[in-house]
């Protein structure tokens, strides 16, 4: 009889947080790492960071370990000569001239653990700095970038022309692609801005990001709009012959969400049951008990493709044995390495018959980085109190990972979740299986069309679909939804379903220790 699985052993925690004094030995250390033929900070020299302006100051921690970090300070740009150098805009590195009335952030750098390259850190940092400019009202970010692959060129190109060319992408520099790629712009180049960085031949790019929701007359800040980008994977079940080749499909999956700066990568219920196509085994009881092997597995995989992509993925779902029992368990992965989950409430006959599946017993709403989600499994969705208990408390989108073997079947998911989202003043989404398992028995036929949905009113998608894909073949659909549109209309719609209920004459009454 198996134990409830620890999920805390699987989390890897990814935080971004501001530095402390206790940190800096540890910095000293991962800038050696990062920059050995630079000249290193001093003790003092973050000690005088943390003192002037600590909230400009962040790092990356994983798993307890401090793996990137950024440092910045506020100034007005407009203060300083064209032609600064590093040590003009830093008072030599100690920001003794931080103006906390400034109204331009400048970022003086940034390092990465060379071994957790290609993580995402660096964008993580750089979105830090943004979420503070934002929050600051600030009127923009300015960086004074190097270009270290410049000495590879500087025979044959000025920096000008080198420039140019890794703008066009046809030459590859890790630190100013990486700013391009961050939606900074080219002010103009600089000579003699470090003048112990020989890579670069002493040149630095000078490269600013503007906050469009800056108020120049004002330092309060008016959030003007929050989007959230999702992808929506319509996933075909195919043989396989290997856990191996599932990842493989997987992680293609969350590469392509990731390079399109989605939030949320959102896979379908039950896929996992590809597994079985390789597990010979022709007892549909049987088989579901041998996938659930594959639990740690599944979550390991997940977990390290949040983290490393960065983006929170709705894991589909999957059968787990817990206590002697079979649930169906969707799986949240933020991209911070926590894990939560979702069981399903609500069980189809198929599901009873053939596989034994218990039900769960809770209405979960999960915290993100964009905001409170829930996750409703397929045939939940299509009971509307629940919905309305996680709208209730606090969730702003709703998930909905599912399997259909029919149109009869998805349309019930379907036409459910628009409810939903009209009844609620929500959004919702909806993560089909397409293709077919063949030799897989109660798997055999897959039907979806999977989308995103909005309330229908003014100001969001035409018909109420954000997008949606083509029916029943393989592919993703990437859509923006906007929390800060929810929370208008939701005041001032057409209609107002949440403030016009009549609790007075009737309730839900959700009962929570059940």
């Amino acid at each position: 009889m198996s134990e409830e699985l620890d999920l805390s052993k699987f989390e890897k925690k990814m935080i971004i947080r501001n530095i402390e004094e206790s940190d800096i030995d540890e910095l000293l250390k991962l800038q050696g790492k990062c920059f050995p033929g630079l000249t290193p900070w001093k003790r003092e020299h973050l000690e005088s960071h943390i003192e002037h302006f600590q909230e400009g100051q962040f790092c990356a921690e994983l798993e307890g370990k401090i793996i990137g970090s950024c440092s910045s300070l506020l100034i007005n740009f407009d203060e300083y000569d064209d032609r600064h150098t590093w040590d003009d805009i830093t008072d030599n590195g100690y920001i003794t001239n931080h103006n906390p009335d400034g109204y331009n952030m400048y970022g003086i750098e940034v390092m990465v653990h060379p071994n957790y390259r290609r993580m995402k850190i660096g964008h993580r940092l750089y979105e830090a700095r943004k979420d503070l400019a934002r929050r600051l009202n600030l009127k923009s970010i300015i960086i004074g970038g190097r270009i270290p692959n410049y000495y590879k060129y500087a025979d044959e190109l000025t920096p000008r022309e080198y420039v140019q060319q890794v703008t066009l992408h046809k030459i590859y520099d890790p630190v100013l692609s990486f700013q391009l790629l961050n939606e900074f712009t080219l002010m103009r180049i600089n000579p003699n801005y470090l003048s112990d960085d020989l890579a670069s031949y002493k040149y630095a790019t000078l490269m600013e990001w503007n906050n469009v929701d800056y108020q120049p007359n004002t330092k309060r800040y008016y959030k003007t709009s929050h989007p959230v980008r999702i992808c929506v994977v319509q996933y075909m079940m195919k043989q396989i012959n290997s856990f191996d080749e599932f990842a493989k499909q997987v992680e293609y999956y969350t590469d392509v969400a990731s390079d399109a700066g989605s939030d949320f990568a959102v896979f379908p219920e039950i896929f996992t049951t590809q597994l079985m196509s390789f597990l010979d085994e022709k007892v549909p009881s049987k088989a579901i008990q041998k996938l659930t092997e594959y639990t740690e597995d599944y979550i390991e995989l997940f977990t390290e493709l949040a983290v490393r992509y960065n983006v929170n993925i709705i894991g589909g779902s999957h059968v787990v044995e817990e206590e002697g029992r079979i649930y169906n368990i969707a799986y949240l992965f933020r991209r911070d390495g926590t894990i939560e989950k979702q069981y399903k409430l609500h069980i189809t006959p198929n599901e009873r018959k053939w596989w034994g599946i218990s039900r769960g017993k809770k209405v979960n709403v999960f915290d993100t980085d964009c905001g409170k989600i829930a996750i409703q499994i397929c045939y939940d969705i299509e009971f509307p109190e629940l919905a309305r208990i996680a709208t209730d408390m606090g969730a702003r989108i709703i998930f909905t990972p599912f399997c259909t073997e029919d149109r009869q079947g998805y349309l019930r998911v379907r036409y459910c979740s628009q409810a939903r989202a009209v009844e609620n003043q929500i959004y919702t989404v909806i993560a089909g299986t397409v293709g077919n398992l063949p030799q897989t028995e109660n798997m055999d036929i897959q039907y979806a069309q999977s989308a995103i949905f909005a309330p229908s009113d003014f100001e969001f998608a035409r018909d109420g679909i954000v997008v949606e894909c083509n029916s029943n073949i393989e592919m993703v659909a990437i859509g923006d939804v906007d929390l800060e549109i929810l929370r208008r209309k939701r005041q001032s719609g057409t209609v107002n379903q949440l403030k016009d209920r009549r609790n007075d004459i009737y309730s839900i009454n959700y009962k929570k220790n059940n």
